[in-house]
């Protein structure tokens, strides 16, 4: 069965940075579009970013375009999340997914869910 467990969540100030990792097991990452995903309170899972099974192509909201950047490693079975330019809106659970059909794009509807790792914003 897969396991994904995140890491690295935390509090900072608003402009700051934190990074996020995810660990897989259970499971190959390789052929797995993997990625994150965030739930704020009161509001509806949404999506961050994405890298597919391949690590050739990366996705990201519009909201946090050009301050994130997702990066994975296949033989680790890992996926990371760097967050610069932090703002408060960005608080949330953030939840690493990985799909559980191969070589798709992540989709929330086939995804194997972590636990969540909090980021908190201060402003």
């Amino acid at each position: 069965q897969v396991q994904l467990v995140e890491s690295g969540g935390g509090l900072v100030q608003a402009g700051g940075s934190l990074r996020l990792s995810c660990a897989a097991s259970g499971g190959t990452a390789r052929g797995y579009d993997m990625g994150w995903f965030r739930q704020a309170p009161g509001k509806e899972r949404e999506f961050v970013a994405a890298a597919s099974w391949n690590g050739g192509s990366t996705y990201y909201s519009d909201s946090v375009k050009g301050r994130f950047t997702i990066s994975r490693d296949n033989a680790k079975n890992t996926v990371d999340l760097q967050m610069n330019s932090l703002k408060p809106e960005d608080t949330a659970v953030y939840y690493c997914a990985r799909d559980s059909r191969p070589y798709v794009r992540l989709s929330s509807r086939s995804a194997y869910w972590g636990r969540g790792t909090q980021v908190t914003v201060s402003s």
